[in-house]
């Protein structure tokens, strides 16, 4: 049995691609999708015609509406090929916007409820600011799912938790970035990798707080450099890997054994923690990588929802 047939039997394994061309083949149960995906799809000529029929259909309109109809596009297309939910982004620039955020996401909802898509198969992506984790907690309320993204500190995971989110997407590759960049000649490279993974030690570590606490917000590792942290995550909820890590996952037939166990988590002496709005932004801010991670992410997004907005303009 190859590594991705043996992590199925453990996980959740999600597709984190716009490039739903490549989905059949790993046969993944979800989807997710970010600005910078979906902007390197659309400059790929076999879906170029999906911008311009977003662009087409919506002239005359604003740039953000088209977006939101351009991403809902990507999501149905990715709808038709798995048999679970996709993951689509409110816009990054809303990050500290409650308001502007819960506009956004019920009307991406709208947009999918409007082609058959039922709320069910459907997250909505949020930064896990302290403004887009309220949103979430208000969109929960009305049935509207979210996955919290840009997760790297457990004061968020916390929050989340709190808020009664459906899922969080902790990123483990930014966080094993950050730590090699910050020890410098310094890393060790062997003695880091595996469970000593820094992101896979965040990630256990949301993990079974989540289980020994009974908190039911799903965790879903994310952003990975390679598939020894996939592998060291096995036993997590769900994980969303690139098409370019399944590939090498599928080609794998190493052994692979569960790392993560709900029922040993809950066996764990893990103290509850809660925080309120200034705590849980004491707590961010002591946190030197999840402070310069969660900047980084969102500028980045913010470029990437820039640079499709101006593609659109050339449409």
């Amino acid at each position: 049995m190859n590594q991705l047939d043996a992590l199925k039997q453990f996980t959740t394994v999600v597709a984190d691609t716009g490039d739903f061309k490549q989905l059949a083949q790993f046969q993944p149960q979800d989807a997710t999708t970010n600005p910078s995906l979906i902007l390197k799809a659309v400059q790929k000529p076999e879906y170029a015609p999906l911008l311009a029929e977003a662009v087409a259909a919506h002239r005359g309109q604003p740039l953000d509406v088209v977006m939101d109809h351009l991403l809902v596009r990507f999501g149905c297309e990715i709808l038709k090929t798995i048999p679970g939910r996709v993951s689509t982004e409110v816009d990054a620039r809303l990050s500290f916007d409650t308001t502007a955020t819960l506009a956004r996401a019920r009307r991406i909802m709208a947009l999918y409820e409007a082609q058959g898509i039922p709320r069910t198969r459907v997250l909505i992506k949020i930064a896990a600011t302290w403004e887009g984790v309220q949103a979430a907690a208000e969109l929960e309320r009305e049935g509207i799912r979210c996955n919290l993204t840009l997760l790297f500190a457990f004061c968020q995971a916390v929050a989340c938790g709190q808020a009664r989110v459906q899922l969080i997407s902790p990123f483990v590759g930014r966080i094993y970035d950050w730590s090699k960049k910050s020890a410098g000649v310094t890393w060790d490279e062997a003695a880091m990798s595996g469970a000593n993974d820094p992101g896979v030690q965040s990630v256990r570590a949301i993990f079974n707080h989540y289980k020994k606490h009974g908190i039911k917000t799903e965790v879903m590792g994310a952003s990975f450099r390679n598939i020894g942290q996939i592998t060291a995550l096995a036993g997590c909820d769900l994980l969303t890997i690139s098409p370019e890590l399944l590939a090498q996952l599928a080609a794998t037939e190493l052994p692979l054994s569960q790392s993560l166990d709900a029922a040993a988590a809950q066996a764990m002496d893990l103290p509850a923690v809660a925080y309120n709005e200034a705590s849980f932004r004491l707590a961010l801010n002591e946190d030197a990588m999840a402070t310069e991670k969660l900047a980084e992410g969102i500028r980045a997004f913010c470029a990437d929802a820039v640079k499709l907005e101006v593609l659109m303009q050339k449409g």
